[in-house]
């Protein structure tokens, strides 16, 4: 059946694993999470049905991923109930699955009406605390008009290590995987003359990769190489905790935040 797109109501299509509206050109996510049974085995089913490839959802799914390495920690085996103290906040967050499907991400990264860009930017956030870490890269563009237009490309949040690891060495490493996107975002993005800047709040970061002369541990060593590899060190900028939007893509976050935190979606204000 043919489809009238100038009348016609147009479907909603599946790409990389999460919906995309064509009428209003935005990804969605639509998740009916289906009954599993409460251990640990069906935690990581329901959590690996979440399909979030570009990180849009990262500080929600990494409130999950927190329960069930609260699980592992506690060695809990794969068919055994849910702990009861983790029951309350699994149900919360399994709940929360259905309070994405009104959130809606814009597909194209220049607007509709922007001008011809002069200068393309892409800004790579990154962060850590005691229970996760993470980044996230918004590409700003500036047009002919000097108008500004910032949107989120990608994000990452992870779980911190099982074997305890200090702030400043996953503050290093989440700067790391700032990098590694960086790499993957200039390859695929295909967009000439792109100016790159890294963002932390941690000072102890970017003491390191200011260093030239201090010798490392082998932890810090092997990041720092890679970083140096890829980056300036003159590239890499302080950012204040309150003004770094990767702080909860560290921390974890409910749906309903996530939905009213503008700034993760369009980046901080200054930008």
């Amino acid at each position: 059946v043919g489809i009238d797109i100038h009348q016609d109501k147009l479907p909603i299509e599946r790409t990389l694993g999460i919906q995309w509206c064509i009428q209003t050109d935005a990804f969605q996510f639509k998740i009916t999470p289906k009954d599993r049974p409460l251990t640990r085995r069906g935690v990581l089913s329901t959590l690996s049905s979440v399909y979030d490839p570009l990180g849009f959802i990262a500080p929600f799914v990494l409130v999950g991923k927190q329960i069930l390495q609260e699980m592992c920690r506690n060695q809990t085996d794969w068919d055994s109930p849910l702990p009861e103290n983790l029951r309350p906040r699994w149900r919360c967050w399994r709940e929360d699955l259905e309070k994405l499907g009104s959130l809606e991400i814009k597909r194209c990264l220049k607007p509709e009406n922007f001008g011809d860009v002069v200068v393309a930017e892409l800004h790579h956030f990154s962060d850590a605390s005691t229970i996760g870490y993470g980044q996230c890269s918004y590409l700003r563009l500036i047009d002919d008009k000097r108008q500004v237009h910032c949107s989120l490309v990608m994000a990452k949040s992870r779980v911190t290590p099982l074997k305890q690891v200090t702030v400043p060495r996953l503050e290093l490493t989440a700067a790391l995987v700032s990098v590694k996107v960086s790499s993957q975002l200039l390859e695929e993005l295909e967009i000439s003359n792109v100016v790159e800047w890294f963002w932390t709040d941690s000072t102890v970061v970017l003491g390191y990769i200011a260093n030239d002369s201090r010798r490392f541990h082998v932890f810090v060593a092997n990041r720092l190489q890679q970083i140096r590899d890829r980056t300036e060190p003159y590239q890499w900028n302080y950012i204040s905790s309150a003004e770094n939007p990767t702080d909860i893509a560290s921390r974890g976050i409910t749906a309903a935040e996530l939905r009213n935190r503008k700034e993760w979606f369009r980046g901080p204000n200054f930008l």
